[in-house]
């Protein structure tokens, strides 16, 4: 048993020693040892995808798709495996210099004629050596409706064998049997049967079915055209498309007119600086003089308040109440206690009015026969109205003459005119190889289409952010500032 037991330990031992020796990843010197990688390679299901990458990545598989690659190269380039390919085709026989000289030797139309056997370089690099057959296109092969006509052709076979014809067959020969009568040829016309007649008349004979029609369903079914407006062929301005600058502007401008477009620069600076500086005077804060104290403010407050109670009190006092009560009540208590007026007096008054009427219809007839006398007067008085009129006339069509070059109003901006490109005395350049370029076409363009109120002045559009930009601190940032 001891020994038994021994042996079974030693046994055992040598099962763990083994055992260590393989999982140690060196390769044993016994005649039995096998590869370690070899040895712990995984057991898995292979009929799965999982299965398969496995397998690729194990070292057999790895040496069997490097081998694959080998091959499948190899057929690509030169037309099969090296190993099988014919000794003429790796290797070439050195006939030596004795040969060369033969070549040299040969006259003109011999090496031409070899020439025109060897075929050209060109060729021979064009020519496909690969054994990898191209890739089929499937679609090319097929044929529309394959297997209706499949179906017909078995059909006609069908009953060619049974002595029929098909159906377009015999109509084809009914046909033939049964020619069709030739229509009769028109004569040929010796003058137009239809009247002439004129294009752009109102009663031309084109337009005749349209006539009494909806006009919107003609508008609206594209048969009548669309009226042209009558400002379509005006231009929105008189100014020119392309205007000349100024004599000072030129490549080399004379002292006065250089000193001129000098001087129309320096006003408009002057006028953009009091502009800024009336701006900066508008806004800017009072001083310790002219700040206002809270008893200014509170006289400011009451302004106008005391006057006006004042005021109110004044004409009240002289009044008496009582007097103005009765006063009140004298009008319509006298209306209410008044007599009823007698038929004399009604009589009276009517005459009155009569007599008030006839007055005035004299008075209108005297002063209408007393202007004939001032026929003159009036005249002259109508001749320098119309004289008035007609210069203000004038001076409408002048103004309306002067604002016709001027941009117009067109949106909520107004325009600007561009900025005038002068350069300095001591900015002018002596040649053209370092004249200095001033202004840009595409703007000067963009300026000119405002000028001539094609389109409406514009500005940048303004990015703005719809959300609040959120900052956020990562943590790793945060621990290294810690």
């Amino acid at each position: 048993m001891a020994a038994g037991s021994g042996g079974a330990s030693g046994g055992g031992g040598g099962g763990k020693a083994r055992k260590r020796d393989g999982d140690s990843g060196f390769l044993g010197l016994r005649p039995t040892s096998v590869d370690p990688a070899l040895r712990r390679r995984r057991r898995g299901p292979r009929n799965r995808k999982r299965g398969w990458r496995r397998l690729a990545e194990e070292p057999l598989g790895l040496e069997l798709d490097q081998y694959l690659e080998d091959v499948r190269l190899q057929e690509r380039t030169s037309g099969g495996l090296l190993s099988e390919a014919p000794d003429d085709k790796l290797f070439f026989v050195d006939t030596g210099y004795k040969a060369k000289e033969l070549k040299r030797k040969r006259s003109k139309v011999q090496r031409k004629a070899l020439l025109l056997k060897k075929p050209l370089r060109a060729d021979l690099v064009l020519e496909n050596t690969s054994k990898v057959p191209a890739p089929k296109d499937v679609l090319a092969h097929q044929v529309p409706n394959a297997k209706k006509l499949r179906r017909k052709k078995e059909l006609w076979e069908k009953l060619a064998a049974r002595g029929e014809l098909p159906r377009e067959a015999r109509k084809a020969q009914a046909r033939l049997r049964r020619p069709a009568a030739p229509k009769a040829q028109p004569e040929p016309q010796q003058g137009a049967e239809r009247p002439f007649y004129d294009l752009w008349a109102s009663d031309n004979p084109l337009d005749r079915p349209l006539a009494g029609q909806d006009e919107f369903f003609l508008e609206q079914t594209k048969k009548k055209g669309v009226k042209r407006p009558s400002h379509l062929h005006i231009k929105p301005s008189q100014a020119p498309a392309v205007e000349v600058t100024a004599a000072g502007a030129s490549y080399n401008p004379t002292f006065e007119d250089h000193q001129r477009l000098l001087l129309a620069a320096h006003e408009v600076e002057l006028q953009r600086q009091k502009e800024a500086e009336k701006l900066e005077r508008q806004l800017a804060l009072p001083t310790a003089e002219q700040a206002a104290t809270q008893e200014s403010v509170f006289r400011e407050m009451c302004e106008g308040l005391l006057e006006e109670s004042d005021g109110e009190g004044e004409p009240g006092c002289g009044e008496d109440p009582e007097s103005g009560a009765a006063e009140g009540l004298s009008a319509p208590a006298r209306l209410a206690t008044g007599e009823k007026k007698t038929e004399q007096q009604r009589r009276r008054e009517k005459a009155a009015r009569a007599l008030r009427v006839q007055q005035a219809a004299l008075r209108a007839a005297r002063l209408r026969h007393q202007e004939l006398f001032r026929l003159r007067g009036i005249k002259a008085q109508v001749a320098r109205r119309l004289a008035e009129l007609a210069r203000r006339r004038e001076q409408r069509r002048v103004q309306r003459l002067a604002e016709a070059d001027k941009p117009r109003r067109l949106g909520r901006l107004k325009y600007q005119p561009p900025e005038i490109d002068v350069q300095l005395s001591s900015e002018l350049s002596d040649s053209l190889r370092t004249l200095k370029p001033e202004g840009n076409i595409l703007r000067d363009r963009f300026k000119s289409f405002q000028r001539r109120n094609m389109i409406e002045p514009r500005e940048r559009a303004k990015f703005k952010r719809k959300y609040k930009v959120k900052l956020v601190e990562k943590r790793a940032f945060r621990e290294i500032q810690l």
